[in-house]
């Protein structure tokens, strides 16, 4: 087998590989076994068959498969056909098992081949998870009662609950080896967090809140293996907001989730979703901090202290701007958007934004060929025009006019985008003058 090296995403190499006559021939019967079970599942839905049996090919196939959304939405019917427990108020049967031959079919899962169904799945060892992100919870259970925490459950009550529990792990568990193998697969995380829902709609609070706990910790095994993988972050975000619902019982996540993007970022500074996730928890950070505009002003120098020193590292890296920009427009924009010292005069802000711009023309000095720093110069330069109302002064004007020639030079593919900021900013010599606002792009 002869590899080659292709692309790579995120640091990841890709490789391709040059197949054989025999593993070309292993491949056309791979394909063809699983053509044969794409039929039989087929067969078996248009017969409004949900039975383990059912359950069992779409574990196979998914298998195979995992991109096939087809078997995930039948693994959920067989699911709520049967496999889970009864709803709690005594209904003989789910509103997804509307008619009667589908709830004869799933009844005649007996619970011996209930238990087998399941021991093909259920991991041997003690279960453990690890997770990601995707959809809400299928229409079909919406209407399913939650569990009643302030009875006494009865044994029979206990017994679904059991049942419904072990469905619920083995599910997760089955899910793993897949999301290892693609982690960015949509269907995959959907389907996962819809079964993270079953729990909260079958099991007792502590249970369920127990199991959500848990799948934060795979969020963040998934997050060590791929840092940048922006499907687990949105996953994690998604849990931590379940975990802080009061469904849940839950409280406030916000420090510690802070925290975590300070571990990531140290880890590595481009990682772009976990500056993103930082810029979404500051509001709620200081508003439940109770934060003065002491606190307030110091939490902003630290900010800009702390993405300063990335940039003088990583000028080129495009995520550090991106956060930057972001603390920047907090000072230059604060109408419309959470503002992390809303007190600030602005005579503060001209301040702010001078020392940083005065910081920025510093790297100039060891990066000369960056054009994200010529780009950052353009945008808050002008928007401390806008800031104070006023015209560019004839340094700054200079300043302007050299950071466009650079720019034409370092990014001619774009060369109309900066023909038009030229025109835009009063910056040509072809136009009589400039109106006085600004553009800020």
């Amino acid at each position: 087998m002869v590899l080659k090296q292709g692309g790579s995403q995120h640091g990841i190499a890709r490789t391709s590989r040059v197949r054989t006559e025999a593993q070309k021939q292993q491949d056309l019967e791979r394909i063809q076994k699983y053509r044969d079970l794409e039929s039989h599942l087929r067969k078996l839905v248009s017969a409004s068959d949900y039975s383990c049996d059912t359950f069992d090919l779409t574990t196979k196939l998914l298998k195979l498969n995992p991109e096939y959304y087809t078997a995930w939405n039948v693994r959920r019917r067989t699911l709520i056909s049967g496999l889970f427990s009864r709803r709690s108020d005594g209904s003989s049967c789910w509103r997804g098992c509307s008619s009667s031959s589908r709830c004869d079919t799933t009844t005649t899962c007996s619970a011996a081949s209930l238990s087998s169904s399941l021991t093909r799945i259920l991991p041997s060892r003690a279960y453990q998870t690890t997770g990601r992100s995707g959809t809400t919870a299928d229409q079909d259970v919406s209407d399913a009662a939650t569990p009643n925490d302030t009875t006494t459950p009865t044994p029979e009550d206990e017994e679904s609950q059991k049942k419904d529990s072990e469905i619920i792990k083995s599910e997760l568990f089955f899910t793993i080896p897949l999301l290892l193998e693609s982690p960015k697969c949509y269907w995959i995380w959907s389907y996962r967090l819809w079964i993270l829902g079953q729990s909260v709609l079958l099991l007792p609070v502590p249970i369920a809140k127990k199991i959500w706990q848990e799948e934060l910790g795979l969020a963040s095994k998934m997050l060590a293996k791929d840092c940048r993988n922006f499907h687990a972050w949105g996953y994690r975000r998604h849990v931590v907001s379940r975990l802080e619902s009061k469904e849940l019982g839950g409280e406030s996540l916000v420090e510690s989730e802070f925290a975590y993007t300070d571990r990531m970022i140290r880890g590595d500074l481009s990682n772009f979703s976990a500056w993103h996730s930082r810029s979404k928890l500051i509001p709620r950070l200081l508003n439940e901090r109770v934060a003065g505009e002491k606190e307030r002003k110091g939490f902003l120098d630290a900010e800009l202290n702390q993405i300063r020193e990335a940039l003088n590292v990583g000028p080129e890296d495009q995520s550090l701007w991106y956060y930057h920009q972001f603390l920047i427009d907090n000072l230059v924009s604060p109408v419309g958007r959470p503002t992390i010292v809303p007190t600030l005069t602005v005579e503060e802000r001209v301040m702010y934004l001078t020392n940083e711009i005065t910081e920025i023309k510093d790297l100039l000095e060891d990066y000369k060929d960056v054009k994200l720093i010529y780009e950052a110069l353009l945008e808050y330069t002008l928007g401390l025009c806008q800031l104070i109302e006023r015209k560019p002064e004839e340094d700054e004007r200079q300043d302007l006019i050299s950071w466009v020639k650079k720019l034409k030079e370092l990014d001619p593919m774009r060369m109309g985008r900066w023909i038009d900021l030229e025109r835009d900013s009063g910056l040509t010599e072809l136009l009589p003058g400039w109106s006085g606002q600004p553009k800020h792009y």
